[in-house]
């Protein structure tokens, strides 16, 4: 009889749900559904760079999405499923009390956002990132030499001593710090000790200095030496760190109730999406899996010969396990991708939000003028590309860097800003967005280069990736500056997929992810070849890009710190 998982991909915007046949990968069912508060902007201060999820929405996404996609199974299909795997963005941590439960749940923080899930591109924290950089460059060991070298606002420490420095309420309050991607498998088994909880090695290797060099955390020394408040949550870690393809635990009867799940229903280790979605395109060495969403993620493997005791500088982290079990998973990315184009999106709206509706109000019902204006706006990135596929290639052409919400890899800095430059009195929009596509195609060059200065080759590129799969122009125009073939994965939902095949491994369907990976993969839909005369135009245009970023960076990072 066949068995069935479910994948769940926890996004910035929604989750994705998919019921999948373990023993052929077929995608029986899908479900998509948006955060509601999320979606109003509430708990976010883009001024600030803050960006707050409540867990409210995600607890009623998960159950809305599962039953939702349930409603499509037959019978026979819903009562064999075995497991469920997920995924969510990160770092994504929250503060939870000793049960495990995040404080945001309590009716006295229910509109804390310090209560709340710290997204990953959360950048409150830039000033502590920069404290705990220092702070290990000037210890006796570099706790960051495993991820790159330097420290994130966007990762797991920042972010907590961020909290503890400026709200009294939560720290008094919390009993410990967990990623997103902890806490949603220990709510479904029912976890109700803190200490219980199980720590994914994927988000504490790359985002909490985890390793096993130093048998695990950074000594509670060195953490405390960066802020005493982190001593009340020190002692609340459990200590069992697991890959994701490791079961933790069956699904509570509570949540087999509501769901309407079979009781025995596995729940597997949580995850980073990135990752999980390198898993679902079936990442093999010397390929890099690039996600190409709001922000980018690179993810690579290697074996544990070939990495050695390099430390890989200027990316996310390098963690045995934390992708193919037994294999080192590398991670690279980008702090701003699609959201650069989403900007520039925003930016076009004004015009039609603040001076179209007010105009024609008196003509047209307000929600028809705004449906028209939503309308209208879903389709200004493909306009765009269209108009930018026309336009000449010239070495003279606009340049920008892609650093609008700071820079991930290569090396860290949050600090940093987009820039762009060749503007003229005939600049054109098409223009301005073929700059912001080339920029963010040359940020993930700069990536490739990194690595392969270092000794660990990218023969070619996996695309994952859904809005930019559908823009031919945005992946031939990053085919042709990386200068490798690119492949486009066939399937909208690989993150999902990624986790539905360790949900598969985590029930016993498979005894490694590999295994897995060859029965369910979704294969490719195509590929790109990169086109020679665009690559060479672009190698002059990647001098000027480089340039730039040396000119912002000297500039704008000086200029904050000093």
């Amino acid at each position: 009889m066949a068995r069935y998982v479910i994948g769940m991909d926890y996004g910035t915007d929604k989750v994705s749900t998919i019921v999948v046949n373990a023993d052929t990968g077929e995608n029986v069912a899908m479900s998509e559904m948006e955060y509601p508060r999320w979606k109003q902007g509430l708990y976010c201060n883009a001024k600030i760079n803050q960006w707050r999820h409540h867990p409210l929405d995600y607890i009623e996404v998960l159950e809305g999405s599962i039953k939702d996609v349930l409603s499509f199974c037959a019978p026979n299909v819903v009562n064999n499923i075995v497991a469920i795997g997920i995924d969510t963005t990160g770092s994504t941590p929250v503060f939870v009390d000793k049960t495990a439960t995040p404080l945001s749940l309590y009716p006295e923080f229910s509109e804390n956002p310090n209560a709340m899930l710290l997204l990953w591109k959360d950048h409150t924290s830039i000033a502590e990132a920069t404290e705990i950089t220092e702070a290990c460059k000037a210890a006796d060991v570099d706790y960051t030499k495993y991820v790159g070298g330097t420290y994130s606002a966007e990762w797991f420490w920042a972010k907590a001593i961020h909290v503890l420095r400026n709200d009294e309420a939560v720290t008094s309050k919390a009993q410990a710090i967990i990623e997103c991607c902890e806490w949603l498998p220990a709510m479904l088994t029912g976890v109700t000790d803190i200490k219980q909880v199980i720590h994914s090695r994927c988000a504490l290797g790359h985002k909490a200095m985890w390793h096993e060099e130093w048998n695990g955390m950074p000594p509670e020394s060195f953490l405390l030496g960066l802020e005493p408040k982190l001593s009340n949550i020190m002692d609340k870690f459990s200590g069992k760190v697991l890959t994701a393809d490791k079961s933790v635990g069956i699904i509570s009867p509570e949540w087999s109730q509501r769901l309407g799940l079979p009781g025995n229903v596995r729940i597997a280790g949580g995850a980073y999406n990135s990752h999980l979605g390198a898993v679902g395109a079936g990442v093999i060495e010397n390929t890099m899996v690039t996600l190409l969403g709001k922000s980018t993620c690179n993810i690579m493997i290697a074996s544990k010969e070939k990495i050695g005791d390099k430390c890989i500088d200027g990316i996310c982290g390098q963690v045995d396990g934390s992708v193919i079990p037994g294999m080192i998973g590398l991670e690279a990315g980008q702090s701003s991708y699609g959201d650069v184009y989403e900007m520039f999106t925003r930016l076009m709206r004004f015009p039609l939000d603040k001076m179209i509706i007010p105009t024609l109000k008196d003509y047209l019902p307000e929600e028809q003028l705004n449906k028209i204006v939503d309308e209208a706006c879903m389709n200004t990135i493909s306009k765009l590309c269209e108009e930018a596929e026309k336009l000449p290639l010239s070495e003279n052409d606009m340049v920008a860097t892609d650093w609008f919400n700071g820079r991930r890899s290569p090396n860290a800095n949050s600090f940093l800003k987009g820039t762009i430059t060749g503007y003229e009195l005939s600049t054109s929009a098409p223009q301005i967005f073929k700059a912001l596509v080339e920029g963010t195609a040359f940020g993930a060059k700069a990536i490739i280069e990194k690595f392969e200065t270092q000794d660990i080759p990218v023969n070619d590129v996996i695309i994952v990736g859904r809005y930019t799969m559908k823009s031919s122009f945005i992946i031939q125009t990053l085919c042709d500056i990386i200068n490798k073939p690119v492949k486009v994965i066939n399937s909208d939902y690989v993150c999902s997929l990624g986790s539905a095949m360790i949900a598969a491994t985590a029930a016993g369907v498979y005894e490694k992810v590999e295994k897995a990976i060859e029965a369910m993969n979704a294969g490719f839909s195509r590929q790109l070849m990169p086109i020679a005369e665009n690559t060479a135009v672009y190698n002059e245009l990647y001098k000027t890009y480089t340039r730039l970023g040396k000119f912002t960076e000297d500039y704008i990072y000086n200029k904050k710190l000093n």
